[in-house]
């Protein structure tokens, strides 16, 4: 049966037709799985990364639309796609319906992209105090002008939106936010199943994900949250009904996570799936890491390494290497000196080390949460202001 966790131990593969493809706009979407986008690490090289191991709809990190109209040097680089992506998926944030207008015009006209998302659910401080991210589904009429800018502008180009629960429990925003993004045109949402005071703790709430779907019934709606294993996006899919997975923190230090979902869901819709194969041994994974490691420094120049150290951390998470070496790790200053560690791990451990299964549901990154959310002043008075937030407000938020 390969390696599950117990809470999987039983689940099947798809059987062949048990599943359709999801379409976004012109985009056959198989499997349907996407990569979340993540702050500081779905650029360009860790999205090749993951699409060499299988198919999907891999997402850019997020980048504002200020920041993009006006030439940013960080959110051009953001923006970049390796020559041989496609579909070329970019996420897109904005607080104001002219800035998102110029930035799809932009994105658009040039031809970057295949495909837009939208974020309305970034939980984090900086991002909601003032006014963006998962504070503007709060104000449905700013939501909706938003929404719509993006799609008036975007041609053939589809635009989906992304969005949490809401930002609290007292104030659930999602099945009104999902039934505006379906009137405005929008091609698909997703919905990570969490409020943003939970940030990334607790358990996501898959039965929102079925609300959702029962809400929007016209365009794809994906799922989001607590996707370790890829047996859990079959139960995600199967429990509620939802036409796709967005995978976020499951892959981090586990690219191949893509290679499994691959399988469970089969090669297309008609064939069903199978068993994946056993998780790499760690001489795969430090293989995994130096080819991830020079794709970064390649991209990012000689500091991208730095950026490399927290990815060693979920790399080795789940084999028993010892703190010595994970210590180690975290202090590598070029790709030769990572080489030399991972070579001197290799000689003081088994090389064919597996994976511990009880480490395939623990959280890689972020585990904080619950915090109250911080707004602006008066950001819910009045639902139905259209007003957009402060002119600055998102000028320096690129990539989360």
């Amino acid at each position: 049966m390969g390696l599950r966790s117990e809470l999987n131990r039983h689940v099947p593969p798809a059987a062949p037709g048990e599943f359709d493809a999801p379409r976004i706009g012109p985009l056959e979407v198989w499997p349907p799985v996407v990569l979340a986008p993540m702050a500081g690490v779905t650029n360009a090289p860790f999205r090749s990364l993951c699409r060499e191991f299988g198919a999907g709809l891999y997402v850019s990190e997020m980048v504002t639309a200020r920041g993009l109209v006006d030439g940013h040097l960080k959110t051009t680089r953001l923006a970049h796609f390796d020559p041989d992506e496609s579909p070329r998926s970019i996420q897109l944030y904005g607080t104001e319906p002219e800035s998102i207008r110029r930035a799809v015009d932009l994105l658009v006209g040039e031809g970057r992209v295949d495909h837009i998302d939208m974020n309305f659910g970034c939980p984090m401080p900086k991002v909601t105090r003032r006014g963006g991210g998962a504070a503007i589904p709060l104000k449905p009429r700013l939501f909706e002008d938003i929404v719509r800018a993006a799609v008036d502008s975007s041609g053939d180009v589809p635009v989906t939106v992304k969005f949490r629960k809401g930002t609290d429990d007292d104030h659930l925003t999602f099945l009104e936010a999902g039934r505006i993004a379906e009137a405005v045109g929008a091609a698909a949402v997703s919905l990570h199943a969490r409020t943003a005071e939970q940030l990334y703790s607790g358990e996501a709430d898959w039965s929102a994900v079925a609300d959702l779907k029962a809400a929007v019934t016209g365009i794809p709606v994906f799922g989001n949250g607590d996707v370790w294993e890829p047996w859990d996006a079959l139960r995600l899919m199967r429990t509620t009904g939802c036409d796709g997975v967005v995978v976020g923190r499951g892959c981090l230090g586990r690219p191949w996570l893509f290679g499994d979902l691959a399988a469970v869901f089969g090669n297309e819709p008609s064939v069903g799936g199978a068993e994946p194969g056993d998780p790499p041994r760690l001489r795969e994974v430090t293989a995994a890491m130096s080819r991830h490691a020079r794709l970064l420094v390649d991209w990012a120049g000689p500091h991208g390494i730095k950026d490399f150290r927290k990815h060693t951390a979920w790399y080795m998470k789940g084999y028993a290497t010892g703190p010595a070496s994970r210590r180690d790790l975290q202090t590598i200053t070029d790709v030769d000196h990572l080489d030399g560690l991972l070579a001197r791990l290799l000689e003081e451990v088994d090389p064919d080390m597996t994976l511990d299964p009880e480490s395939l549901r623990i959280p890689r990154s972020h585990r904080s949460g619950p915090r109250p959310v911080v707004l602006p002043e008066g950001w819910l008075d009045d639902p139905m202001d259209a007003t957009p937030p402060a002119a600055d407000s998102e000028v320096l938020v690129s990539g989360g």
